[in-house]
């Protein structure tokens, strides 16, 4: 397969493939990632989780992003062995036996998390403490986050200095690190946690020089309208105006969504049209929409092609099915596609590259890795 189109419609004319094809836009992830790297008054960290390709992370590299939040040991090793000079951090405070160990032994990783004492004595037993940074994970959360991330990993604010004291014990550099929640829909959630990370840093008893703000900033999506980035951005701005950082300190962040999610597409074929609108495609539940599981948007923008062409016309709501004999592989949200779909059409869902890719699955025998490069934007 050619792994290189000037546009859709082309690789369809060329292809008609048989299995989905996932697309990748380098101008538009190029845009988005410089966009956001520019607008964020710090140091951005890629979620490698959100999207581990070495395609999509090249294109980050490629505009601007230097450091990458990885959740394991094959994440540090894909971001290394792609780019030695880039600096990995080891953000899970839960590990593997030996793998904070070989993380740094191996790939010079420094930058480390724990969220509980007992985190402490098993990441000292492993690493050259003296010389890492080893970030103190606060809980919080915020109403307006579509998934709490606080629920599984965190510590209560009132114990993060007990936990700043112990890390300090260990010669390590102490930090900070929360995360408010996974597509947070309002900025101010920024504004709040932040204010509670100021609280707590005022009882410290040393200034800390890095506060890692975490991700969660939200893409819109149909029936999903969110503000734009830059709102965001803004009320991070403005919030950290009130950290006691040390002279010269800086926060941070660990966007996935927003920087993966922009430049990825999918190209699914519809293979049958039932009675009242039901439409069978050739990608589901278990494939490339696995994240549709999760609550918050239920669908992707998309647009339809015949042909090579570009099908419009008067839209009406379809129900998609996937293509495994699971009963519960039905994308939970309709979606607004020409009346006159059929059978042999394809159906492009935009803005897919986060959480996409990264946990699709082989069940029934149903996996496609044909993913291609898009040249126009």
């Amino acid at each position: 397969m050619n792994n290189s189109y000037r546009d859709v419609a082309g690789m369809l004319r060329e292809l008609r493939p048989i299995q989905p094809v996932y697309c990748i836009y380098p101008r538009r992830y190029r845009k988005s990632t410089a966009d956001f790297v520019k607008g964020f008054p710090g140091r951005v960290l890629y979620a490698v989780k959100a999207n581990d390709h070495p395609s999509v992370i090249r294109l980050l590299y490629d505009s601007g992003v230097r450091h990458f939040d990885c959740a394991s040991l094959p994440e540090v090793r894909r971001v290394a062995d792609l780019f030695p000079d880039a600096t990995c951090y080891f953000m899970v405070p839960v590990r593997l036996r030996g793998a904070a160990a070989e993380a740094q032994q191996k790939y010079g990783v420094r930058h480390f998390v724990i969220d509980h004492v007992d985190g402490i004595a098993s990441l000292a037993a492993e690493i050259d403490m003296p010389n890492s940074v080893v970030f103190a994970r606060m809980a919080v959360h915020h109403e307006s986050a579509i998934m709490n991330l606080s629920a599984k990993f965190g510590a209560p604010p009132e114990t993060i200095p007990s936990l700043i004291e112990a890390i300090l014990a260990t010669g390590a550099e102490p930090a900070l690190a929360f995360n408010v929640g996974s597509s947070v829909t309002r900025p101010e959630a920024y504004s709040y946690a932040i204010g509670v990370a100021s609280e707590v840093m005022r009882q410290l008893p040393v200034k800390l020089r890095l506060v890692d703000i975490g991700g969660g900033f939200a893409m819109p999506y149909p029936e999903f309208p969110v503000p734009p980035i830059g709102e965001y951005l803004a009320a991070v701005r403005e919030a950290m105006k009130e950290l006691p950082l040390r002279p010269g300190g800086e926060i941070l962040c660990e966007p996935g969504r927003a920087l993966a999610a922009p430049g990825l597409t999918a190209v699914v074929e519809v293979l049958m049209r039932k009675e009242g609108d039901r439409l069978f495609i050739n990608d589901g539940m278990y494939g490339i929409f696995w994240e549709l599981r999760c609550g918050g948007h239920e669908s992707f923008p998309a647009r339809v092609f015949r042909d090579g062409t570009l099908l419009s016309g008067n839209e009406r709501s379809f129900r998609l099915y996937g293509p495994t004999c699971d009963s519960i592989d039905i994308l939970p949200g309709a979606v607004e596609l020409p009346a006159e779909i059929r059978a042999g059409d394809y159906i492009e869902f935009s803005g897919i590259g986060a959480y996409s890719l990264s946990g699709r699955t082989d069940f029934n025998g149903h996996y496609s890795d044909n993913i291609v490069t898009i040249e126009s934007d």
